[in-house]
């Protein structure tokens, strides 16, 4: 296992809490709480050593993109492609704007 931080600017605290994912079902399980304004700190613990650079690669593109709220993320990885990370992060990011169904 393999413990992971990253760090991205980020606006005002994120409003809620939000849970999405299952760990152990071959996917992966993201948490967001609301964070310190003007940061957004990413725990990743990920059961694949060495993929420090694949998974700031993949953050950077999502917290890149676009100004984000304030959150305290923690990612508890199953081995999950980039994909999926992807993926669940966008269904984390809905369930948090009450978007989701």
């Amino acid at each position: 296992m393999e413990q992971l931080h990253f760090e991205f600017p980020a606006g005002d605290p994120a409003p809620a809490r939000v849970l999405v994912g299952v760990v152990g079902s071959g996917d992966l399980e993201v948490l967001i709480e609301p964070g310190v304004a003007g940061t957004t700190s990413i725990d990743v613990t990920t059961s694949v050593n060495g993929y420090a650079r694949v998974w700031g690669a993949q953050l950077s593109r999502v917290f890149d993109a676009e100004p984000r709220a304030a959150m305290r993320i923690r990612i508890h990885d199953f081995g999950a492609t980039p994909g999926v990370v992807g993926m669940r992060l966008a269904e984390a990011f809905e369930a948090l704007n009450g978007d989701a169904k």
